[in-house]
């Protein structure tokens, strides 16, 4: 086929001559016999025809609102070939040491390079639906990538071709073909709507993702309830909560602190450890066990205390029960004393304040110790008199998290939920059945991501679409990712990419220059824009692994 403009998932190649050898597999027979889709050993498309028709039309009907908003296109798309320019020589600065590497303002430009952070890229793992969340986010990206491209060519009256989806060498794409003898008719200014709408709808793409998102608790309201508590949608066989948490829990606390979305839950066990990692250099050492979290204690009734046995003794260690918790008892009123509870001699206090108790019992009880009052900015330090203060004894780096859950979304809480306005034993029921409170010592931040969370909580008992809210998000937050990232590719000065096309029009608008100088000046560009990106390319992968 003569003369036509080729537009790529990512590239934009000037042909002046193609021919289109015939197919060793026949995939889809379209009307026009000379439009044939091709199969070989590193590329293989699928060419669609049915939308010509449809888009031009349509391109046409609507050109001269379509010219002004591709005219803001262009605006937008020159200024981000600008700032990509000048992201990538700062970049080459800073691998030839001439510039300052600042952290912030190198994580910074990568972002604004590649779409994402790379504090969010390394350690990652990508899991299977991870996978389809980005293949649907990549096919809806490079759509409205070339969507754009078709629609703006309609309203300046080229006809498109056809539509093609190829795999070249593994990599998956899209093009769209036009008569390159017509886009080189164009004035440049047209040309540039052209060649600038692809850059254009994937920033559009980006802000109705974004705009999406901030709506969607509306959008969702007759369906769901969002913000008021995390739902659990999936628990990690490996994760220590899977004893006690299973998909459609709701988490009401942590340590006494009410939480309404995943961010919280994170911000609360990133603050939690962070205390728990104070608290051991102010906490004394208790033979056995190891330190006492002298910042969280419990009001235990002395009567509990007698009633409970102490530490057992086995040869020369100390042990609790297995299903008992050790517990020291402590003064309340100084308890960040480095040497709480100490003898005068020095050694360590011995163990006859040190007692085994059920941490089910425990957790009930009132609080005490200034940890609950950091973290809930109140102050329940003093027991009564028939009270002693006993905080749990736990190894250093391990923390104590007191987690309040419930299942009010069973069928069976949701029916005992209707029935507790007018009966008080039901209420009573309901605390019981469907409310309830765990403890956790250990690595807090890890058990923390062992659980998948949602702010959103259907507002009926259903299953299918418990999901449905968290699928949305991530479509859209990954199609934002993909969608800015292929924006800011196709503006670098680049071969193979829109860039290319971008920087060749610009220079025979905006400048002066002799067609000689001019195609020395694109090829000096062009050249070191793409060994430069090669470079920083390579720079940031390796900084990853």
């Amino acid at each position: 086929m003569e003369g036509r403009r080729m537009r790529r998932f990512g590239r934009g190649v000037h042909s002046n001559t193609r021919s289109h050898s015939p197919s060793l597999l026949p995939l889809h027979t379209t009307p026009n016999p000379n439009i044939s889709n091709s199969i070989s050993c590193w590329y293989c498309d699928y060419k669609i025809t049915a939308l010509n028709q449809p888009l031009f039309r349509f391109g046409r009907r609507y050109s001269r609102a379509l010219r002004v908003w591709f005219s803001i296109g262009v605006g937008f798309s020159l200024t981000a070939l600008f700032g990509v320019t000048m992201i990538l020589l700062w970049e080459l600065g800073k691998a030839l040491h001439l510039i300052h590497q600042d952290t912030q303002l190198g994580n910074l430009s990568t972002a604004l390079l590649f779409g994402f952070s790379p504090t969010a890229v390394s350690g990652f793992s990508m899991s299977l639906a991870d996978a389809g969340y980005i293949l649907i986010s990549t096919v809806i990206s490079v759509s409205v990538h070339e969507f754009g491209h078709a629609l703006a060519a309609a309203c300046e009256g080229i006809q498109m071709e056809y539509i093609a989806i190829f795999i070249a060498a593994l990599f998956p794409g899209a093009l769209v073909a036009f008569n390159y003898e017509f886009l080189q008719a164009l004035p440049q200014l047209t040309a540039l709507r052209v060649y600038c709408a692809g850059v254009w709808h994937n920033a559009v793409c980006c802000v109705a993702c974004g705009l999406v998102l901030f709506l969607l608790p509306m959008i969702l309201f007759p369906f769901y309830i969002y913000g008021e508590s995390p739902m659990v949608l999936d628990v990690s066989s490996t994760s220590p909560l899977s004893r006690y948490l299973s998909p459609g829990d709701l988490i009401m606390s942590l340590d006494g602190v009410r939480i309404h979305n995943s961010q919280e839950w994170m911000e609360m066990t990133s603050l939690i450890d962070k205390m728990a990692l104070q608290s051991t250099n102010h906490s004394k050492y208790v033979e056995g066990f190891g330190r006492v979290n002298g910042i969280k204690g419990y009001c235990v009734p002395n009567i509990m205390i007698e009633d409970n046995q102490k530490i057992q003794s086995v040869g020369n260690h100390s042990a609790c029960a297995e299903d008992l918790t050790a517990f020291e008892t402590i003064p309340c009123h100084d308890m960040r004393m480095s040497n709480i509870g100490g003898s005068k001699d020095g050694h360590p206090k011995r163990r006859e304040n040190t007692y085994c108790l059920d941490a089910k019992d425990i957790v009930k009880l009132t609080k005490c110790g200034d940890g609950w009052e950091i973290i809930t900015n109140g102050s329940s330090c003093i027991c009564s008199l028939d009270e002693s203060c006993l905080s749990p004894l736990q190894m250093p780096g391990l923390s104590w998290v007191e987690i309040t859950f419930s299942r009010s979304l069973s069928a069976e809480c949701l029916q005992l939920g209707r029935n507790s306005f007018s009966d008080s034993k039901t209420s009573d029921l309901i605390e019981s059945k469907c409310r309830g409170s765990f403890v956790f010592v250990g690595d807090v931040i890890s058990m923390a991501r062992s659980v998948r969370l949602t702010a959103y909580q259907p507002r009926w008992a259903f299953h299918i679409g418990r999901d449905l809210p968290d699928v949305l998000e991530r479509v859209l937050m990954c199609t934002f990712h993909v969608s800015l990232t292929l924006a800011l590719l196709n503006s670098l000065p680049v071969y193979f990419l829109d860039g290319e096309s971008l920087l060749e029009v610009t220079l025979c608008h905006f400048t002066s220059l002799s067609l000689r100088k001019r195609e020395k000046v694109l090829k000096v560009c062009l050249l070191g824009g793409t060994l430069i990106s090669i470079l920083v390319f390579v720079r940031i992968f390796f900084s990853f692994v």
